[in-house]
């Protein structure tokens, strides 16, 4: 079935350029249609995605609360994005805050307290129990280390693995993985493979939704990211787009229309 959209894809790909890694999943009918899967991208921020399942891990195992609340420090504020950054430090967020934010803003700020908060280890523990093969955790975000060991990397596959996981409720426990969906869903950065989908509400108040998106996005410099899952009536599909080397604002909307061609498939 997502193999029929394998000729659109490549032609919205073609006119786009730049390098691509893209997987289509049904997690229902486990139905695939890869391409460069285990290319190695630059992670911006879809490394966010497992270091949150590191803080729920952690979290599980009784080392916090997520009502504990930690104390913003000046040291601590970074750009890019976030309201974090702008924000006086001796403010106090609750974990739960601080893990909500790295998500649903993206914030750098918030992404750098969350990783001092477990350690490195456990973000990489993550990756590992959820098959993350050929990705890599190194650094913190927007803070390029004098000695750089090595990138924070990230493939298709390997994310569409981790969110196979959170899906089907296979890391932690059942329900962290639903908190950490019911997260993903609010994502506020919506420019990339929601774009082109109808108004998810539709016309009539209270209706059920067309679809919804848990998803993380991911952009620096010649880096477009965006991956989650769809959820289109019963149906749920991992969609993971990974780009580099592509104008952003036609990155953005080529994801949108392969989140688009995704759509009309399932509501034909």
């Amino acid at each position: 079935m997502l193999s029929s959209l394998a000729v659109p894809i490549q032609e919205l790909l073609s006119k786009a350029g730049g390098e691509w890694g893209i997987v289509l999943e049904d997690l229902t009918t486990k139905d695939r249609w890869t391409l460069n899967e285990d290319q190695r991208f630059f992670a911006a921020s879809l490394i966010k995605v497992p270091i949150m399942t590191a803080v729920f891990t952690e979290a599980y195992a009784g080392k916090f609360a997520f009502e504990d609340k930690l104390k913003l420090r000046q040291e601590d504020l970074v750009g890019g994005n976030g309201v974090l950054q702008h924000m006086t430090p001796g403010t106090e967020l609750t974990i739960l805050d601080l893990v909500t934010l790295m998500i649903i803003q993206s914030d750098n700020t918030a992404t750098n307290i969350m990783i001092d908060l477990v350690g490195k280890e456990p973000i990489r523990e993550a990756m590992r129990k959820t098959e993350m093969a050929n990705s890599q955790f190194y650094n913190k975000l927007m803070i390029v280390p004098a000695e750089l060991v090595g990138y924070n990397e990230v493939t298709a596959a390997d994310m569409a693995s981790h969110l196979r996981y959170l899906a089907t409720g296979k890391i932690i426990s059942y329900n962290s993985c639903l908190q950490m969906i019911n997260i993903l869903k609010k994502q506020q950065l919506r420019d990339s493979i929601p774009l082109h989908l109808p108004d998810p509400e539709g016309d009539v108040i209270g209706a059920i939704q067309r679809w919804e998106f848990a998803g993380k996005s991911g952009s620096v410099t010649n880096i477009q990211h965006d991956t989650g899952i769809l959820y289109i009536g019963q149906n749920a599909i991992t969609v993971c787009t990974l780009s580099k080397n592509v104008e952003p604002i036609l990155a953005r909307d080529t994801m949108g229309r392969i989140g688009r061609l995704v759509y009309e498939l399932y509501t034909r």
